[in-house]
């Protein structure tokens, strides 16, 4: 895969999340980028999901 399939792949993954996820705001997601437990924190606080449940649906993606 290549640097221009890969953001395009990412890219995608951001929308799906967005979609799945969308009262994460921009500034929490961004402030949680790059850290899957942060992250999956955040949709906890949203959501009421379990960590696990989350870092599941965030690695099948």
């Amino acid at each position: 895969m290549n640097k221009e399939q890969f953001k395009g792949k990412w890219n995608q993954i951001k929308g799906d999340f967005k979609q799945k996820y969308g009262k994460v705001t921009e500034d929490e997601y961004k402030e949680s980028e790059g850290d899957l437990d942060k992250l999956a924190g955040k949709i906890q606080e949203k959501y009421g999901k379990t960590k696990e449940e989350i870092k599941e649906e965030i690695s099948n993606w």
